[in-house]
């Protein structure tokens, strides 16, 4: 039977915690271990940990005395601990769900070139919304590295939450952990690396993990902001492109992915004009992003889109509505081809 182990940081989620460790231990056709750190919080994480620890063999509990950080504890569980065949990093406020680790490992013990699997992920707030799911019949689709490196540079973004992700043990260490230089998005660039060597893989048919969302979560606490996660995004590809572009193939990805973060910012202004929210500064801002980003940012036809509203105004092109239909319909458009793409897992 193959091994996973499990690395559960987790920081003030004492009230969190015995789902998600539970989450793990009922998991079926795998053998796991859990190792839950407690990055010196100051709830009862402590005390829970503990009794998770002393309840099942199967858990091992830690606590940092100081903090340090959720990067430096990510890669204490995935480098310094793990050594079983696969890995898998979960928020002690996240949930698997029934079967998604016996999934993800049945593909890559089928096929040893995949090195990552994910696949759907359920937003929720509220346990008691948790759908009943029926894990009936699932599929899978699956990428060579390069295919899904080129998908991701052409969208410019992430289309993976974390907790749905199981990791070949091997590759993780082959190509470490999460890079401290790119606190705020690492995880994307973990993401292209591991494509980078490997083969990628999407179960399809049931979701893999329930996400959670709430006011004290990481990412909405701290990285709120459509310009703040384009600079962040922009810096990943920045940073994997300078230490793994040297493949001839890969140099017009580093293009595309600037011209797709260009459009997204120009589009961004675009959006604020027409619902009359435009505050000068932070569109010239999202303006400046395209230029440094993309030089060629003149020639997208977001920015002829953007000069036409600029032209008018944001308070007229609110009023008369010109751009709405437009608008409505690359909108509309987008939000298909993004449903799309969540289906497919790319």
């Amino acid at each position: 039977m193959s091994t996973v182990d499990i690395v559960i940081p987790c920081y003030n989620y004492a009230r969190y915690l015995p789902t998600s460790v539970g989450s793990v231990l009922t998991q079926e056709n795998v053998d796991v271990r859990v190792l839950v750190i407690d990055d010196a919080s100051s709830d009862e994480t402590a005390q829970v940990g503990a009794e998770l620890a002393a309840t099942d063999r199967r858990v091992e509990f830690r606590r940092h005395e100081v903090n340090r950080g959720h990067i430096a504890t990510y890669n204490e569980g995935l480098l310094k601990w793990s050594k079983a065949d696969y890995c898998v990093l979960l928020s002690a406020d996240d949930i698997l769900t029934p079967g998604s680790l016996g999934r993800a490992v049945s593909i890559m013990d089928g096929d040893p070139k995949i090195g990552m699997v994910y696949g759907p992920t359920v937003h929720f707030r509220d346990e008691r919304e948790l759908p009943k799911l029926r894990p009936g019949n699932w599929d899978f689709s699956k990428w060579s590295g390069e295919e899904w490196l080129e998908r991701r540079c052409r969208a410019g973004h992430n289309v993976i939450t974390s907790p749905e992700v199981v990791v070949r043990g091997s590759i993780q260490r082959s190509v470490g952990g999460y890079n401290p230089e790119l606190p705020h998005a690492g995880d994307l660039e973990m993401w292209l690396r591991i494509a980078a060597v490997s083969n990628i893989a999407y179960v399809r048919g049931v979701p893999q993990a329930f996400y959670r969302v709430h006011s004290a979560s990481m990412m909405r606490s701290k990285y709120n902001g459509q310009l703040l996660d384009l600079r962040q995004r922009k810096a990943v590809f920045e940073f994997f492109f300078k230490h793994y572009g040297n493949n001839g193939n890969r140099k017009h990805l580093h293009d595309e992915a600037r011209r797709a973060l260009a459009r997204e910012a120009l589009w961004d202004a675009c959006r604020a004009y027409d619902h009359n929210q435009l505050e000068e500064r932070r569109a010239n801002e999202l303006v400046e992003f395209a230029q440094t980003t993309y030089p060629a940012f003149t020639a997208l036809p977001e920015f002829r889109a953007l000069e036409r509203r600029r032209r008018l105004g944001p308070v007229w092109c609110h009023r008369s509505q010109l751009f709405f239909l437009g608008a409505l319909t690359r909108r509309i458009n987008q939000w298909a081809a993004t449903r799309n793409r969540k289906r497919q897992g790319i």
